[in-house]
């Protein structure tokens, strides 16, 4: 009879502490299951994988695989551990599971690519059978990974590939050359009768070659950001008010121009999120030394509402680069979920919005101009509804709805009793 809890662990698709989670007789729970192959580790900072994966795991059973792992990983990645340990397929909440695949070190590189993918995708097939049992079928497999081709790999019905981002515009951040994510993005788009695609460039993109994708772009955690007044206010956030802040990571992604126009207006500036140990080191260096600048680090996401309740204004300060320009910026609307005013760059992604909810600005002087007056403006009650109710049009749960129509799940309903262990 097989184990009754996810953690007791067995021989199983993932290697040798894999769990094998058990079936109803009917097989039926996790008929019609969603492979969602993730850019990302739901270990790290929540991205639009893991917002994706839970909304739509209300619809639908989804199954989230993680990008594989090293026994070497956590060595360049500490958090990575706790996979290392965990059993490799593991039930995370009703109707969602997720699988962490192991592949040998150096798994990305050209001549490990092939063997990497042989493994990845071989787990994949085994967990999704494992789930869905012998008269059960997959419905879909979503691949984000344009370097380890998955899609097939689990007999699904239909094949997508998520186009998250510009990812040959940002073969630089990556760490890759953008022929080859190029020639990678080229054969899982080949492969796939369904693109999705996450913002307005990266669609037209898309139509410039032939294909004509659905556009589903990011969304945000409407309901997790509404009580942001009634969080807790972190110690480290405390600031002489008006404050203006970032939530993002401080890297290349963002122009430091603006940071440094925005502090240079005396107004309190909170940053919040992980910094690249290399970006602009000695300018970094200054405006963090400022006496009105307070950097925080990396903050889980269940801590954001408190750092944005000692915020008044959110920055997105991206630099008008070929990979911004095909992003979609998740912090705008947390911002104004969180009741907040926003103050942006003019990426794509920003006038597709099209409400006059957001500020916009290129250049440092008319940034920091534009942050002043926002800065400015008195929060009412009024304001912060319209901020929070324009938010909620675009929360994680319409998007879900959008790509469970894209794959073609009946009305998009929840059913009546989720899919869960028996």
């Amino acid at each position: 009879m097989p184990p009754r809890s996810a953690g007791e662990a067995r021989g199983g698709p993932g290697g040798r502490s894999a769990a094998q989670p058990p079936r109803s007789d009917s097989d039926s729970d996790w008929d019609g299951l969603v492979v969602l192959h993730a850019a990302n580790s739901w270990d790290s900072v929540k991205f639009a994988d893991q917002h994706l994966a839970e909304a739509l795991s209300r619809l639908v059973p989804v199954l989230y695989v993680d990008p594989p792992i090293s026994l070497l990983t956590p060595l360049r990645r500490p958090a990575a551990r706790a996979a290392l340990r965990s059993p490799r397929l593991r039930l995370l909440a009703p109707g969602l599971a997720r699988l962490t695949p192991l592949a040998p070190p150096g798994m990305e590189r050209p001549g490990m690519a092939a063997l990497t993918t042989r493994l990845v995708r071989r787990a994949m097939g085994a967990a999704a059978r494992e789930l869905v049992g012998p008269r059960g079928r997959v419905r879909a497999l979503v691949a984000c990974s344009v370097l380890v081709r998955t899609l097939g790999a689990c007999g699904e019905e239909l094949k997508v590939y998520w186009a998250q981002d510009d990812f040959v515009g940002g073969a630089e951040l990556f760490g890759t050359s953008a022929g080859r994510i190029r020639r990678g993005e080229a054969r899982l788009a080949a492969a796939a009768e369904v693109i999705v695609a996450s913002s307005p460039t990266v669609a037209e993109a898309w139509r410039s070659r032939g294909r004509e994708p659905v556009l589903i772009p990011f969304g945000c955690d409407a309901a997790g950001f509404a009580g942001t007044d009634r969080a807790s206010l972190p110690a480290d956030a405390a600031m002489p008010g008006p404050v203006a802040g970032f939530v993002g990571h401080l890297g290349e992604r963002i122009d430091l121009r603006l940071l440094e126009a925005v502090a240079e207006t005396g107004c309190s500036l909170l940053l919040v999120g992980p910094r690249h140990p290399r970006f602009q080191l000695e300018r970094m260096g200054r405006l963090l030394a400022r006496p009105n600048v307070r950097w925080v680090g990396a903050r889980p996401f269940e801590a954001l509402p408190g750092y944005l309740r000692a915020i008044d204004v959110g920055l997105v300060p991206y630099a008008d680069s070929e990979f911004n320009r095909g992003s979609f910026p998740l912090k705008t609307l947390e911002y104004l979920a969180a009741g907040r005013g926003v103050v942006a760059t003019d990426l794509p992604a920003i006038r597709w919005l099209g409400t006059g909810l957001i500020r916009v600005a290129a250049e440092p002087a008319a940034f920091a101009r534009e942050v002043t007056q926002a800065l400015g403006e008195p929060r009412t009650a009024e304001l912060a509804a319209r901020r929070r109710a324009f938010a909620a049009e675009h929360g994680w749960d319409r998007r879900a709805e959008a790509f469970a129509r894209a794959l073609g799940v009946p009305a998009a309903q929840p059913s009546a009793s989720p899919p869960a262990w028996p």
